[in-house]
Order: C-alpha cells, then sequence, then structure tokens
C-alpha cells in the first residue's frame, strides 16, 4: 500500500495554515489556487478524514487536521535536516561531532574553539560529554563520542584509534589551610599522607579497569563526580589530594587552598588527544589541529 502521505502535502497544509488561507498559500508557494485545492482534496480522499471545516468564509482545521499539522510539520524539519546532513557528509562535514573532554580540563576549555567551529560550519551538532580518567577512553572505544581530549595513561590496546600525545598538566597537592596536614612538618612523608582522607573524583569507566592517580594507600576516601566538587571539598578541609594547577589559581592565590610539598612529587598529568581512524571528518580533523596549537595548560 503506497502512503498518501508526501512532503509536498504536508508542504501545502503547512503554508495554508501559516499563511491563513489556500489563496495565500498558493502565493508563497507559487502555484495556483487550483493546485493547492486537489492537493487537500486528494490527501482528505486517500486518508479517508475531513482536515478542514468551513467557518463563515474561512476554511479552519479540524481535530485531525491540526494533529496531521503538528505531525507533519516534524516530518518536515526532519527531512529537512536529513538533506542538509546528505550534503554535509557529501562535502566531507560530518553532522554532528561527539566530544569527550576529560575532567583535568577546565568546564569552558572547548568554547573558544567551538565559536569559529560554528562560523566555518553552521549547522554542526556538537555534543560534549565529560569523562574521568579510563571512562574517557571507554567513551571512545564504545563509540559514545567521536573525539577525546585530555586522555590519561592510554589503554594497551588501542586497535583503530589514533592517539596522540598532547599537554603535559601540572599537579599540586593540596589542602584548606586548616586542614591538619598544613601543620605537619614538610615536605610530608607517604606515612603522614596516608593518615588523612583522600578527596577522589569517580573514574566514569564502567568496562575498562579504573585508574587511580590519587595517593596510594589511604584507608579512608571521598568520592566525588567531578573535578569542580572536588576542589570545593578540598576547600572544605575534607581531604588531601592533587588537582591541576590551573584549575586552583584563584585559591592558592587567595589562600584558600595550600599548596603540600612530599618527599614524593607529585607527577603531571600525561594527557593524548584520540579519535578512531575511520573517522575522517573535516569538522573533527580542523578541531585535532587546532588543539595541537594551543597554548599549555600548566
Amino acid at each position: 500500500m503506497t502512503n498518501p502521505l508526501t512532503l509536498d502535502a504536508l508542504e501545502v497544509l503547512d503554508a495554508i495554515d501559516r499563511k491563513g488561507s489556500f489563496a495565500a498559500a498558493a502565493l508563497s508557494l507559487n502555484k495556483v489556487p487550483s493546485a493547492i485545492s486537489y492537493t487537500m482534496q486528494k490527501l482528505e480522499q486517500d486518508l479517508a478524514i475531513t482536515l478542514f471545516q468551513r467557518q463563515g468564509r474561512k476554511s479552519v482545521l479540524t481535530s485531525a487536521g491540526q494533529y496531521l499539522l503538528q505531525q507533519g510539520r516534524q516530518l518536515l524539519i526532519a527531512a529537512n535536516e536529513l538533506a542538509m546532513s546528505t550534503q554535509q557528509v557529501a562535502t566531507g562535514w560530518e553532522p554532528q561531532l561527539r566530544i569527550a573532554v576529560d575532567h583535568l580540563l577546565p568546564d569552558d576549555y572547548l568554547f573558544p574553539l567551538i565559536k569559529p567551529l560554528y562560523q566555518r560550519h553552521p549547522s554542526i551538532n556538537i555534543d560534549i560529554h565529560q569523562e574521568v580518567l579510563a571512562g574517557t577512553w571507554e567513551a571512545l572505544i564504545n563509540n559514545r563520542v567521536d573525539l577525546i581530549i585530555g586522555a590519561v595513561a592510554a589503554p594497551s590496546s588501542l586497535q583503530g584509534i589514533r592517539s596522540l600525545p598532547w599537554q603535559s598538566i601540572a599537579m599540586v597537592m593540596v589542602a584548606a589551610p586548616d586542614h591538619p596536614a598544613c601543620q605537619q612538618p614538610s615536605p610530608l612523608t607517604d606515612t603522614a599522607l596516608q593518615q588523612y582522607r583522600t578527596i577522589i573524583v569517580r573514574d566514569s569507566s564502567t568496562t575498562l579497569r579504573s585508574l587511580n592517580r590519587g595517593i596510594s594507600g589511604n584507608k579512608h576516601s571521598l568520592y566525588v563526580p567531578n573535578m569542580a566538587m572536588k576542589i570545593q571539598a578540598h576547600c572544605q578541609g575534607l581531604g588531601v589530594g592533587s588537582v591541576p594547577r590551573h584549575l586552583v589559581t584563584q585559591q592558592l592565590q587567595q589562600g584558600d587552598l595550600i599548596e603540600l610539598h612530599s618527599e614524593r612529587s607529585v607527577e603531571p598529568a600525561s594527557t593524548h588527544i584520540a579519535w578512531k581512524t575511520s573517522n575522517r571528518g573535516q569538522a573533527l580533523q580542523w578541531l585535532v589541529e587546532q588543539l595541537q596549537n594551543q597554548p599549555s595548560l600548566a
């Protein structure tokens, strides 16, 4: 059975509603009024329903007509988006770019890069996720995102994935000024540090082995979902731990946090950007190029 609904009929119905009459719709669609009337009469006949009813000199939509108009407009929007995305695929510009940013980066890190990307490709849809440690790699491996930024400790198996070393992010161990760790002789020993609660951002991985960049051997931990909450917990004196230096510059300057020095130096976080080798989209490639030219966060 042939579906009686056509995009042309839905466009006519939409034009009648927007313009207020059959004649005005015909003018906007560059059609003769008889063609508009015929299209609607045929649609009513094919669907065995009444789309319009007379009210004085006007024809108004019935409840069935209103329903068809509302749902039909969604189909028109989808058809238009499909046409645009097909053109984008043909030109090499992907219709959507999904990005996972690791928790070590500022929340607004990508925004200065997205603005010029929109100028080059205004209709692209960008979907940004935040992931933590192994969860950043997992998002790419499981095809939830197209590009990951700031990922640490690459898995041993990276088949089908292109990974580039990116930035080395300086880390600093901190605690609130009134935390007992700040009263201890410096540098702090591992034994001294292990007596304090560690604040840890929970690894967002569900299948890969979780990574740990915290202080090892601590008996007590406070797990939080993101870096912003971790920093706030440190400021409240709830524990010790390491954070990216670029994220706590203000807190260190204002004295809300104190840098702790330990016998074992805090290693910087070596990060990567990575994507599937099968993804050759121009938006992805453009963004990768821009990321490689960004100034260091250290």
